[in-house]
This record gives structure tokens, C-alpha cells and sequence, in this order.
């Protein structure tokens, strides 16, 4: 069995120690978490320590899974790399491409493996769109966005996330990563924009943003993120992929809403366009929620494990999707373009 770690217990990191706990490839040997968290019964025997580094130098792990704040991704997977340690790391790798870039180079220079957090790899759905998508051809229009009308405790942890992460970096590098899987072509330029629409963050932040990301080969993309208590939940979610073949969309039921977890990740219809036929609904009715989507995903990191899977591309498409974020959050900053072919 895989003697795994996590560290930090937030949503995903509770939803990922449930995953291993119910995963007879591993073994569940502690958790890491700064404050007392609350805990499905299921993990409720399991030692919970304040220190990352005093818990990784005591268990030794063989797997650590990070999900912690953005801001503490890098140094604690390098460290545990360092130590000889497998890392699942949620997304965003980190908040800079440069430690990105040192993350992904301390996973080779230690023949470890190292998994991002890009749950909709492992979402049926949004596997389907990426092949539909890709089998109209290009050059592409990406419409995408993931707006959160949160409030009580989620604003809260929205409010923590922002002292270290904007809006389009945290939630953008899942669709970016979209994009870049369906065009496969190079980004080239970042458009971004950004409001402040809250005094209860820093004076340098912004809780809503969006960005346009021009491709070399004439694809463009648009992405749109805002989280907070005035966001609206009228066109909150779209999902929105058009060629000149026509169109694949993910199309949710009238009643969906922006405050529930599973509402991000489940879909009710892929719609089908191609341009002079008619439409074709492919129902995603029995599709997995949330916990068995990370369950999914931790799946994937034992095979990674235990068969020795080259995760080259894979790394990589993590550094070029946060590189396209982060020049995003560079152009709202500047107010100016940002040029990613220099």
C-alpha cells in the first residue's frame, strides 16, 4: 500500500483523505492541518497534526498529497520530494511560473511523480466536450466561466484564498488547461481586466475578473471568474466551445446554483451544434459528483504510482495553463497586454 499524507483539510483535502481512506492501494497515515477541522466520522481516527514538516520527517511517507493555500504549494512539495515522497498537488501548482518551473524540476530530478489537481481530466463530460470539440476542427472560440455568489462560510474561505490568489488564477487553470487540450496550439497573448467589488479584501485585490487568451492559431478564449456575496447567479455557468463546424456546450438545468459545490463539476446535457443539422443532446445524467470525481483522480495517482506513468506532458500543461492565469493577473494589474511568445 501507498503510505499517504495530507495536508491541509480544507474542502478538497477532506474530500481527498476520503478517497484514500475508501482506496485499499493506500494507506492513510496522518493529516496535517494548522486549526482543529471538522471531519466525516470516517476519517475521525485519524491522527491530525499542526506541522507539515515535523509530520513528513515522522511518518515518511511514500505520497503527499498538498492541498493546502496556493501560497504554500511549492516549498511543501519540493520538500517533500526532497524527502522521497510521491506529491499530489492541488491546483494551482504554485503562484509564480518560476516556482511552478522549480516544482516540476524537482519531480525529475528526484524520478518522482507529481500530479496537479485538474479534476475535470477525470470528469466523463468534460472529456466528451474536449473530444467533440476537437473533432469539429478549429480555430476555436472558448466561452467559459465559473461565477460563485458565496456567502457565510464560503465567503470566508473565498476571502482566505484571495490573500494569496485572484479569482481567474485559482478557478482559471482548470478551463485554460480546456482550451489548451482541444486547440493544442501555442498561447501568444493575455488580455485581462479586474473589480475590486468588495472593501472586505485587500485594497490590491479583486474578487471578479476575465481574460481573453489568443492562440497561434487564431483560437481565442474568454474567461470569466467573481466570488462573493453580490455576484449574480444569472449566467454563471457557461461552458461554450465554437468552431466553424458548429458548437459543443455543456447546458445545465434551470434550478442549478452558483453556491453548490457539485454545481461546478456536474453537467446535465452536452448540446452538440454542427452548423446546418440539427442538434444533438447527450444526456450526462448518471455522471459522478464531486467526492467520486476525486476519488477518480486519487485512482489515477496509485496507477501513476504503481505502473510508472510518464507525467511529462502532464507537468507541463500545468506550468503553460498557470502561465497563461498569472499573465492574466499580470495584464489586470497593468492594465496593459501581455505578450507570451517572448
Amino acid at each position: 500500500m501507498i503510505r499517504t499524507l495530507v495536508a491541509g483539510l480544507g474542502t478538497m483535502g477532506r474530500s481527498h483523505a476520503l478517497a484514500y481512506h475508501r482506496n485499499p492501494a493506500f494507506d492513510l497515515v496522518g493529516l496535517v492541518n494548522r486549526s482543529t477541522p471538522r471531519l466525516d466520522p470516517a476519517l475521525a481516527g485519524y491522527p491530525v497534526e499542526p506541522e507539515f514538516e515535523q509530520a513528513l520527517t515522522r511518518l515518511k511517507p511514500d505520497l503527499v498529497n498538498i492541498s493546502t493555500y496556493s501560497d504554500s504549494h511549492a516549498d511543501f512539495a519540493v520538500m517533500a520530494m526532497e524527502q522521497g515522497a510521491h506529491v499530489f498537488v492541488e491546483k494551482p501548482l504554485a503562484t509564480t511560473v518560476a516556482d511552478a518551473r522549480r516544482v516540476v524540476d524537482c519531480a525529475k530530478a528526484n524520478g518522482r511523480k507529481l500530479v496537479v489537481g485538474y479534476i475535470l481530466r477525470h470528469h466523463p463530460s468534460w472529456m466528451r466536450l474536449i473530444a467533440e470539440a476537437r473533432a469539429l476542427g478549429g480555430p476555436y472560440v472558448f466561452r467559459l466561466n465559473l461565477n460563485q455568489q458565496s456567502s457565510g462560510p464560503t465567503w470566508e474561505v473565498h476571502k482566505t484564498l484571495m490573500q494569496s490568489t485572484s479569482p481567474i488564477v485559482d478557478c482559471g487553470v482548470h478551463y485554460v488547461d480546456v482550451m489548451c487540450q482541444i486547440t493544442d496550439a501555442r498561447p501568444v497573448e493575455v488580455r485581462g481586466m479586474g473589480l475590486r467589488l468588495s472593501d472586505e479584501i485587500a485594497p490590491d485585490m479583486y474578487n471578479y475578473g476575465h481574460f481573453q487568451v489568443l492562440f497561434e492559431d487564431g483560437s481565442l478564449g474568454w474567461y470569466e471568474a467573481g466570488w462573493g456575496p453580490m455576484m449574480s447567479d444569472t449566467a454563471f455557468f457557461v461552458k461554450d466551445v465554437v468552431s466553424p463546424k458548429g458548437a459543443v456546450s455543456i447546458r445545465m438545468p434551470e434550478d442549478a446554483r452558483s453556491d453548490d459545490h457539485d454545481t461546478h463539476t456536474k453537467t446535465s446535457t452536452i448540446r452538440v451544434h454542427r452548423a446546418g443539422q440539427a442538434d444533438e443532446d447527450l444526456s450526462m445524467a448518471d455522471e459522478p459528483g464531486h467526492q467520486e470525481l476525486c476519488e477518480r483522480e486519487q485512482a489515477f495517482v496509485a496507477k501513476a504510482i504503481t505502473e510508472n506513468l510518464d507525467l511529462s506532458r502532464h507537468m507541463e500543461d500545468a506550468v503553460a495553463s498557470l502561465a497563461i492565469c498569472l499573465a492574466a493577473d499580470e495584464s489586470v494589474r497593468s492594465g496593459l497586454p501581455v505578450r507570451l511568445d517572448r
